[in-house]
């Protein structure tokens, strides 16, 4: 009853279409999770997001789990995602996808799941990295190890979403690095991102890894720009 009464005051809204969510639905509503425009890249190799780093940087597998597009749904969500606190759709998204890559035969091929960090100075800000939740969900299906202690960004930039490849390749150039004291055997890490437009920043998370070590570097993301 006291539900009841918090939902009829305080009704939750669908993020993608800001409709309200019907008993039963949790995070998004039934039309726009249909409306999700799903890649089953997972299922194809040489698949367009892998494509993006050929002859960049070695990856194992590489995939995008939806399209995302201006003034769609997955821009919706994204954009709640990062900026309204909504930490319960990188959950959503996070359980989904991981469900469809524990059944690529990544299940217990992971040894573990890294997000890209933010710069301190900007999760302090926001309050949290949009990616944690999505990663974590991830690392539980294909039973690895979540880590978000290794990886760190040493500069804090301006967001990249309107610049061009040249200008991300130069900006992203050297910021990410292994936290000082930190050691790993040879092992499989799956590093995992909210949208990749030019894989820049990803590129350059994968080069810090490897540099460190003998490690193989996949790549899973929420979302592709197209």
């Amino acid at each position: 009853m006291v539900r009841d009464i918090y939902n009829l005051l305080f009704p939750e809204m669908c993020p993608g279409c800001s409709v309200r969510l019907s008993p039963g639905e949790r995070t998004i509503c039934t039309v726009c999770r249909h409306r999700l425009p799903v890649t089953e890249y997972h299922l194809i190799r040489e698949n367009p997001v892998e494509k993006i780093f050929y002859g960049r940087v070695k990856i194992e597998f590489a995939a995008a789990f939806l399209l995302f597009r201006k003034k769609g749904v997955v821009q919706q969500l994204i954009h709640h995602l990062k900026y309204k606190g909504q930490s319960d759709i990188g959950i959503f998204l996070g359980k989904w996808y991981g469900a469809c890559l524990s059944e690529t035969g990544l299940r217990n091929k992971i040894d573990m799941v890294i997000p890209v960090p933010l710069h301190p100075k900007k999760q302090r800000k926001r309050g949290y990295n949009q990616v944690t939740a999505f990663a974590k969900c991830i690392a539980d299906a294909v039973k690895a190890d979540y880590r978000e202690d290794i990886l760190i960004k040493t500069t804090n930039i301006k967001a990249q979403a309107f610049k061009n490849r040249l200008a991300r390749w130069k900006e992203s150039e050297s910021i990410f690095d292994i936290r000082q004291g930190i050691a790993f055997a040879p092992c499989h890490i799956l590093l995992v991102d909210d949208v990749i437009t030019t894989g820049a920043t990803l590129e350059r998370c994968a080069r810090a890894l490897q540099k460190h070590g003998n490690v193989k570097v996949s790549i899973a993301v929420m979302a592709m720009t197209v």
